[in-house]
């Protein structure tokens, strides 16, 4: 049996980890939850420019406080390295399950919908909820199989997708912020900022931030990964919170914000139309298509190695068998087949969610990525006491930023608590990270 083989081989360099960061989170949040957190902020710009920092901040410490567990791991599998590192096997266990049977599908699927939205819009199809997750299926089908033939291509067009995916962002951020109407933001009602419907704005930001964790999935395949993955997760979240509340305000002065808020996702159509006609709107619908499949291309990057991580481990049943790399693809190909499978089965549970209107406002990702969060307080208590220990030098970094991480995952928790099946859905996390710690309990694994 091959386990470790080709999967532990330094293929990435730091522009990569940089771009798989960047180009996962930078992809279809922008781009659809604009209208969310819209709608949350009762049309305030202002207050949705103020959550987005809050949430950034969040964020931003969060990845400086796990890129000091990162400098000192570089093992396969990531996060399920660092739960065992902060706690103990039995969290590792389950922090990798929660990631593969709810994490990652969840955020693939909706993500893989939306290709499908733009592409209704770019080929003129019926904007049915079927014809759209249709799309978004074979689109994530191929994506799995694109990794599986070619990890070199699938880091190429990464990079790629990500140089793409800024163009759109930027074009429309200066257009409408040279063009668009400024009374839309110093004309605002002061009321805003006193309703508390705006924390569920919090939500489709975090939606929108998320998926930095995920290169740490590939973090044994970056070269000299203790320097470089710690670089990665402090550069990325700064670069893409600039970009966002550049866009945010660009979009939201050009089309304006009743307009935003009334046309939902097709606010991007409008406002490439207007601003380069037909055939430049279509352009621009490519480039955010592109844009899309790149971020559900990263996110493909990091599941796929999930079911490996935790076989490798003895974490998971047949272990034997999802531990072996093909000769061929270089690939554990039998934990690809896995995680599409689960992800198909989430397309399921997204199509019925949205056809009913389940979740108001909100989709199967948000509850999977506040949970993660909290998850991620484990992190930070262990980097608390690294500090305390000397480990980690300095007060800043050994205190004052996992504090600051834990403040940012308990504020996305709590503007996540407005969610209709919050509770439900959040039982059904337990029920998972609970088999996985039965799991590696009556197997009696010793790693």
């Amino acid at each position: 049996m091959k386990v470790g083989g080709i999967m532990q081989e330094n293929r990435y360099g730091l522009p990569t980890a940089i771009a798989m960061i960047v180009g996962i989170v930078i992809g279809s949040g922008i781009f659809f939850k604009s209208d969310n957190i819209l709608i949350a902020t009762n049309g305030s710009i202002k207050l949705g420019i103020l959550v987005f920092i809050v949430a950034a901040l969040g964020i931003i410490f969060g990845s400086l406080s796990i890129a000091e567990l990162a400098s000192r791991n570089s093992e396969v599998g990531g996060v399920i390295t660092y739960a065992e590192y902060s706690l103990n096997k039995e969290f590792a266990c389950a922090f990798g399950w929660f990631h593969t049977f709810l994490y990652y599908p969840t955020i693939i699927v909706v993500v893989s919908w939306v290709t499908g939205i733009y592409g209704c819009m770019l080929f003129g199809l019926e904007e049915s909820l079927e014809v759209q997750i249709l799309i978004g299926t074979i689109i994530m089908s191929l994506i799995f199989l694109f990794n599986i033939l070619s990890f070199r291509l699938s880091g190429y067009f990464q990079n790629a997708a990500t140089v793409i995916k800024i163009i759109p962002l930027i074009i429309i951020a200066i257009v409408g912020l040279f063009f668009g109407n400024p009374q839309s933001i110093t004309g605002e009602h002061v009321n805003a900022f006193t309703q508390t419907k705006w924390i569920s704005a919090i939500a489709p930001i975090a939606f929108s931030f998320d998926g930095w964790i995920v290169s740490t999935s590939i973090g044994h395949e970056i070269k000299d990964s203790k320097k470089n993955l710690p670089k990665a997760l402090i550069i990325a979240p700064i670069f893409i919170l600039i970009i966002y509340v550049l866009y945010f305000v660009g979009i939201s002065t050009y089309v304006g914000v009743e307009n935003v808020m009334a046309l939902g996702d097709s606010h991007v159509n409008v406002a490439a139309n207007s601003i380069f006609g037909v055939y430049g709107a279509k352009l621009i619908l490519i480039f955010i298509i592109i844009s899309i499949m790149g971020t559900v291309n990263g996110l493909i990057i990091g599941y796929i190695r999930m079911p490996y991580s935790l076989a490798i481990r003895h974490m998971f049943p047949k272990a034997k068998s999802l531990s072996k790399i093909n000769d061929k693809y270089k690939m554990p190909i039998l934990s690809v087949f896995l995680v599409m499978a689960i992800s198909l089965f989430w397309m399921i549970v997204h199509y019925i969610t949205v056809k009913f209107n389940m979740l108001e406002n909100s989709d199967i990702s948000e509850i999977s990525i506040t949970i993660n969060y909290v998850l991620y307080i484990v992190f930070y208590i262990k980097v608390i006491r690294m500090g305390i220990s000397k480990e980690v030098k300095g007060i800043f970094k050994g205190f004052i930023n996992p504090c600051l991480a834990i403040v940012g995952s308990l504020i996305i928790l709590f503007g996540s608590i407005g969610n209709s099946l919050f509770f439900v859905y959040a039982f059904i996390c337990m029920l998972v990270i609970l088999s996985a710690v039965m799991f590696y309990k009556k197997n009696k694994i010793k790693v």
